[in-house]
């Protein structure tokens, strides 16, 4: 094995793709630092945070000691709460639904993490994504989908720009989910068979309407559920706890089922309709991160993801000012959802996106 001299800091986890990541750095010859983040915890609930809890920092321990390498626990709680929780609260209390995960990307492992990398000498920064970079020789650094489709990530990467994924890897961006918990038995790794996480890191017990009532509670402010002709048909527990396209949990006796179509938040309404009615061809996406710094000077044909795992459609992009756009779709989407990332794909390459801001024109 070569000795590359070159430090790379990993953001371990605790889980199988961070810690089969940072053995692959360790088989190519880079010098390995592990380093784990400590986001959250909640008095009363240390046994059901999904995250940094004191088995998977154990675990992490446990990993970075069969590599034979450095590992450091990093504590970011108060940063996590002001920037990440704090985000989440304001959007939901707002009348959105904000994605936590890619502000926590973009602000916290590319940024706080980032800089104690580099405080250590660390030349590079990896993490256990499925998503893949490709250099060019211009120097630009393009953000490509993962190798394991299913698993792809890049959506929750769509965030960072040229500067931080620039100084980045991702070591099982290449492989395909199975292919990574065999690299870890191979490795002698003691989380080969650790289930993925789900959720959200910081949701004790995954329910987010639980977390709100607790730490939000304002918005478990009651008010009218109305059709688009502002007909009251019912009653709301508070908007936060509703979703575009929701058609479960209404309490409204109707003939034919309804659905969430929008939320007044101005008059604390939530606006239902008949399946019709759901769906708009048009969105606003705003504070939109181009990957290559480049923001496009005229409509570009691009496949759109509004969610996570939603199924991507096509649609163009109408640049309005550098980090402002619309996008214009083939067909009505049902479940465009303000608060949302949108993200726009070529091919393999994943240009960057922007948070919705409105289905509306």
């Amino acid at each position: 094995m070569a000795i590359r001299d070159e430090t790379v800091v990993v953001a371990m986890s605790g889980g199988v793709d961070s810690s089969v990541a940072a053995a692959l750095l360790v088989e190519q010859g880079y010098r390995v630092i592990g380093m784990m983040l400590r986001l959250w915890s909640e008095e009363g609930k240390e046994d059901q945070n999904r995250c940094c809890t004191p088995d998977a920092m154990a675990l992490a321990r446990r990993v970075a000691a069969k590599l034979g390498i450095p590992f450091y626990a990093v504590d970011v709680r108060e940063k996590f709460k002001e920037v990440v929780v704090s985000h989440f609260l304001e959007g939901y209390a707002s009348g959105i639904t904000p994605n936590p995960c890619l502000k926590c990307n973009r602000y916290i492992r590319w940024g706080v993490l980032h800089e104690y990398a580099q405080s250590l000498g660390a030349t590079w920064f990896a993490t256990g994504h499925y998503a893949r970079l490709r250099r060019l020789e211009s120097g630009e650094v393009q953000l490509l989908r993962g190798v394991d489709v299913e698993k792809d990530q890049s959506y929750v990467l769509s965030v960072l720009p040229q500067e931080q994924l620039r100084h980045t890897f991702f070591p099982v961006g290449e492989y395909h989910k199975p292919e990574v918990r065999e690299l870890a038995r191979r490795f002698g790794l003691p989380v080969a068979n650790r289930a993925d996480s789900q959720d959200l890191c910081f949701l004790a017990g995954g329910d987010y309407r639980d977390f709100l009532s607790r730490h939000a509670p304002e918005v478990s402010r009651p008010g009218v559920i109305v059709n688009r002709q502002g007909e009251i048909l019912g009653e709301h527990q508070g908007l936060a706890f509703y979703t575009i396209g929701q058609r479960k949990g209404l309490g409204i006796a109707f003939p034919r089922p309804l659905y969430v179509l929008e939320k007044d938040v101005v008059r604390n309404r939530l606006v239902v309709g008949e399946e019709h009615e759901l769906g708009r061809s048009t969105l606003i996406a705003e504070r939109v991160n181009w990957i290559s710094g480049q923001p496009p000077v005229s409509s570009i044909q691009v496949e759109v993801k509004i969610r996570y795992k939603a199924r991507e459609a096509h649609g163009v992009v109408i640049p309005l000012t550098p980090d402002r756009v619309k996008v214009e779709f083939d067909h009505p989407l049902r479940d465009i959802t303000p608060g949302q990332q949108c993200v726009f794909y070529q091919g393999e390459i994943c240009l960057g996106g922007g948070t919705i801001s409105t289905g509306m024109e």
